[in-house]
């Protein structure tokens, strides 16, 4: 059995990726918070941004999340304004996520946020090269079946 070195681990996508993904979630929390957010609040209204009014159950579907959690994270939402809950008038038993305009001004200081901590985390990059990781980012998360 051939001996693992300690360098190793460290040169696999798998460590790297997480690594810089810790990195990167922990800079987006601390940015979001200050508008009373975590990465998941962002997600949910993200969602609702592209996809309209959706059901709580169809939300926690799309997110790959238990429905506990939408709801949670909708009942957050709601208290600051930025999400409301309609009642589908097709079946009077399930709650529609809507977004708010106020929802729509905290995504887009998420994109802020995000675009700056973008900016600086590939500074260093050339065009070309930022071009290339978001092309191989967005073919990686296409063939696990992620958001891209």
């Amino acid at each position: 059995m051939k001996n693992v070195k300690a360098v190793e681990l460290p040169e696999t996508l798998a460590f790297r990726l997480g690594l810089l993904g810790a990195f990167l979630t922990d800079r987006f929390s601390t940015d979001v918070s200050s508008l009373g957010l975590k990465p998941k609040h962002a997600g949910l209204l993200n969602a609702l941004a592209a996809n309209g009014p959706t059901s709580q159950m169809e939300m926690a579907q799309m997110l790959r999340v238990a429905p506990s959690l939408v709801v949670a994270l909708a009942d957050h939402l709601e208290s600051l304004g930025a999400i409301e809950r309609l009642r589908d008038p097709e079946d009077r038993r399930r709650q529609n996520l809507n977004l708010t305009s106020h929802g729509r001004a905290l995504l887009r200081k998420c994109l802020d946020a995000a675009q700056a901590i973008d900016a600086e985390t590939t500074a260093d990059l050339t065009a070309a090269e930022r071009t290339d990781l978001h092309r191989i980012l967005g073919t990686l998360a296409d063939r696990l079946g992620l958001p891209s």
